[in-house]
Formats: C-alpha cells, sequence, structure tokens
C-alpha cells in the first residue's frame, strides 16, 4: 500500500515542479514584453501594416538611408540563430553576430546600462513570444566607401561605454529608489536621450547620463522633422512649469494640461509609455522632475493678456491675427489656453517658444493627429492649412502665436517657412505612427 502512495508523491512533486518551471517561463516572458514595449522596440522595427517586428524602417543619417532589422526569431532573416550572449552583445555593446558593429541609430549606448536579467527576459520574450517572419529589411543605401562598418568600431570605443561602467553608472548613483528606477528607465530601455539630448558632428550624444552633465535632455536636433524639446526644468521651453502628474498623464495619455503629444513621440507613447505601470511612470517623472535647467538665462513665462484682450475686441491689427482668428481660435480659443487634454494650450507651450520653430511650422503645414489611447478613447485630428495659405501666412500666423501671450519668441519669415517645407515629416498613419519608409 505504500509503494502507490510513494509513486503518487513522487509524480506530484514532478508535475508540482514543471508547473513552477512553466510560471517561471511565462514571468520571464511577460517581462520580457513589457521591457520591448519600455524599450520601443517595435517604434523602429515594426511598420503599420507589416508583421510586428520584421524591420524595415528607415532612417536618413549624414552617409546616406539605412533600415532597421528583422528582430524576429526567424533563422535567416531575423535573430534566431543568435545565442543569449550574442544578443546581449547586440543590444548593450553594438555589436553583430557576425562581430561587425550595428550602426549608432541602434541606441546600444543607452541599452549598454540594462542588466542581465533584463537582457533575459528580452531575449526569452524575442526568441519564444515573437513569432517569426520570413522577410529581409530592404538593403542599406550608403554608397561605398562609406558603406565599410569596420571604421564603427572605433566609434563604438570612443563613443560607448562598456555595460559594466553603463550600469554601475546609472543605478550605483541614487539613494531613494524611485529615482533610481526612473534614473534606469530613462538613460536605459527608454533611451530618451537618443533624441532629447544634442550630438556632436561625430554623431554621439554629447551626454549619456544626468552624470555627464546639463546637456543631457537638454534638447536634440531635429528628427523626422520635429524638433525634440529639453526635457529639464527650464521654465519657457523645457518641464519646468510641469508637474509630476502632468508628466504622467502626457506619458499615459498623450495630453496634459501643459500641451499634447505629436510627431515622432506620438509613436512612443501609443506603442509604449501609455503600457507603462503607473510606479513606473511616475519614477520617470520623479527623476524628470530632478534634473535642474540647462539654460538658466531663460525669463520665467507670465500669461499676457494684451493680444486676449486686443482679440476680445476684434483688433486684428497685429500681423497674423486675423489668420489665426480664422484658422485656429475656435479650438485653441482667442486666450490661447484650448481646451486642455482636447486641444492643447498654446500660452505657454514648450513647443510655441523653442528657438528651433520647426515642430510649430510643420504642425501648421501637415497637421497633427492625435489617436485615442486606453485610458483616452477619443482620436482628435488638426487639418493641415499649407495646401491653403502661403509660406507668408504661415509664417504670420506662427509669428503671432510665438508672440502672444507671454510666449515672447523670435519671429518666423516666409523664407524659414520655405527651408522646412523641405524637411516635411513622413505622412502619418490611421493609428498615429510613422509611415518612415
Amino acid at each position: 500500500m505504500k509503494w502507490p502512495l510513494f509513486v503518487a508523491c513522487i509524480l506530484g512533486l514532478g508535475i508540482s515542479a514543471r508547473a513552477e518551471a512553466q510560471d517561471a517561463d511565462r514571468t520571464t516572458l511577460e517581462k520580457g514584453r513589457y521591457l520591448a514595449t519600455a524599450s520601443d522596440c517595435a517604434a523602429c522595427h515594426s511598420i503599420h501594416g507589416k508583421p510586428e517586428y520584421s524591420g524595415g524602417v528607415s532612417f536618413s543619417l549624414p552617409m546616406g538611408k539605412i533600415y532597421s532589422t528583422n528582430i524576429t526569431p526567424d533563422p535567416e532573416h531575423g535573430i534566431g540563430r543568435y545565442t543569449e550572449t550574442q544578443f546581449g552583445q547586440a543590444l548593450r555593446q553594438g555589436i553583430r553576430r557576425d562581430g561587425s558593429t550595428l550602426y549608432p541609430a541602434m541606441p546600444f549606448p543607452s541599452y549598454a546600462r540594462m542588466t542581465d536579467s533584463d537582457i533575459h527576459a528580452l531575449f526569452v520574450y524575442f526568441r519564444n513570444g515573437v513569432q517569426a517572419v520570413h522577410v529581409s529589411a530592404p538593403k542599406n543605401e550608403i554608397p561605398w566607401p562609406l558603406s565599410i562598418r569596420w571604421p564603427l568600431t572605433f566609434w563604438r570605443w570612443a563613443f560607448a561605454p562598456t555595460p559594466h561602467h553603463a550600469i554601475a553608472r546609472t543605478a550605483g548613483e541614487f539613494t531613494d529608489p524611485q529615482l533610481a528606477r526612473g534614473a534606469y528607465l530613462v538613460e536605459g530601455p527608454a533611451h530618451c536621450g537618443a533624441c532629447h539630448s544634442p550630438r556632436a558632428i561625430t554623431m554621439q550624444e554629447k551626454a549619456l547620463t544626468a552624470h555627464d552633465g546639463s546637456l543631457y535632455l537638454a534638447g536634440g536636433a531635429m528628427v523626422d522633422g520635429w524638433t525634440p524639446p529639453s526635457l529639464r526644468q527650464e521654465n519657457r521651453a523645457g518641464l519646468g512649469r510641469w508637474s509630476e502628474d502632468d508628466i504622467v498623464s502626457f506619458l499615459k495619455t498623450g495630453r496634459a494640461g501643459t500641451g499634447s503629444v505629436f510627431g515622432s513621440m506620438t509613436s512612443a507613447v501609443l506603442h509604449g509609455t501609455q503600457k507603462l505601470t503607473d510606479d513606473d511612470l511616475h519614477a520617470i517623472a520623479h527623476y524628470l522632475k530632478s534634473l535642474p535647467a540647462a539654460d538658466r538665462t531663460q525669463t520665467p513665462w507670465m500669461y499676457d493678456p494684451t493680444v486676449t484682450d486686443q482679440l476680445h475686441k476684434a483688433d486684428l491689427s497685429p500681423r497674423g491675427a486675423r489668420i489665426y482668428v480664422d484658422h485656429c481660435a475656435a479650438c485653441h480659443r482667442t486666450d490661447g489656453r484650448g481646451y486642455p487634454d482636447v486641444f492643447p494650450p498654446l500660452a505657454g507651450n514648450p513647443v510655441m517658444m523653442q528657438d528651433d520653430p520647426a515642430s510649430l511650422v510643420h504642425i501648421v503645414q501637415k497637421g497633427a493627429s492625435l489617436p485615442a489611447m486606453a485610458t483616452a478613447p477619443s482620436s482628435i485630428t488638426m487639418p493641415a492649412f499649407s495646401p491653403g495659405l502661403t509660406d507668408q501666412q504661415i509664417a504670420d500666423v506662427v509669428t503671432f502665436i510665438r508672440h502672444a501671450w507671454g510666449n515672447n519668441a523670435s519671429a518666423v519669415s516666409a523664407e524659414d517657412v520655405r527651408t522646412l517645407s523641405k524637411n516635411m515629416p513622413p505622412p502619418e498613419m490611421a493609428d498615429g505612427t510613422l509611415s518612415l519608409n
């Protein structure tokens, strides 16, 4: 009688062990899925209407055009033959399976901060949670000899940190757990500095972390026609007047009382940050609010009612005022305050006060779409005005907005508008993502 009981116990222990192993595998895979979302992998490796992570997104670089690779587990065209070690080297060190160096469009200097545990979870997810797609990415369009990869090795040695150094630099500097988590996400997986930090002529980010100086997240150069603003505490053109809750709302819904998402950031919110936990969003916001202003010369923005009073009295004498009333005021109001969470304010909006007016000009030229989010189901579209307004009229209304309500930013000329037309952002798809190829 005892043997059957003993055998049953052994079988039960085996079944229990297998169940625990399966649960652990599922937990690791879901952790990897979450990290892929936090790392915004889809934005660079997925195209609207094509299989997820099958690559083909184009990037225009000074030496030519490159295309993102297929990162599905397909063994021929994807990463199916990568070992976990090789996968980690590609993410954190920019080294491909064949030993050559990846182009720095891949943010491996930021991913270098990711822990071994997170790299393992990502590997499990991309190996077991992503469908293999037998599709090759287009060939890069870089002329010889710029297409030779071996010089990139020297770039990597000079500008990319080793994982050991990067992890210690990001995680080892904070005693506040929330601040440490926010720094890890912003400086590592989310690679915010790839767009929001300035770059040198040799294309490396001038600062990779907050500890590298005040240029980190101080605003970047134009990306796909949009100029990324400062994420530091500048009062006028940064996040100085945003609360942590404002930042969380923006990252979760694409909307905040101080502005709304547009351009390339739309995809980052739609496919990335809106899916993060509230704890992680608050950690990101807490970290960003800890960064002092890089430009300490900016005077505080204060609302100036002069233009509002003029418009209320039907005084359309300021240049661009009539265009604003006819085309903009219905949504953004004559007082420039808009309707928060629906139509963003123009008064005090950091994008209106950037030194580079490209983003504002392009929004007026081509319009913008604010897609529905999980917690903000309404989709809002601003029409394009370039078909109906001349370059001079666009310059006038943009200058009006940049001068009104205390914004006090520089004027924009018709020549500026014509020049910026050459860098028009790619069209947006129905879901708010960008068609990049």
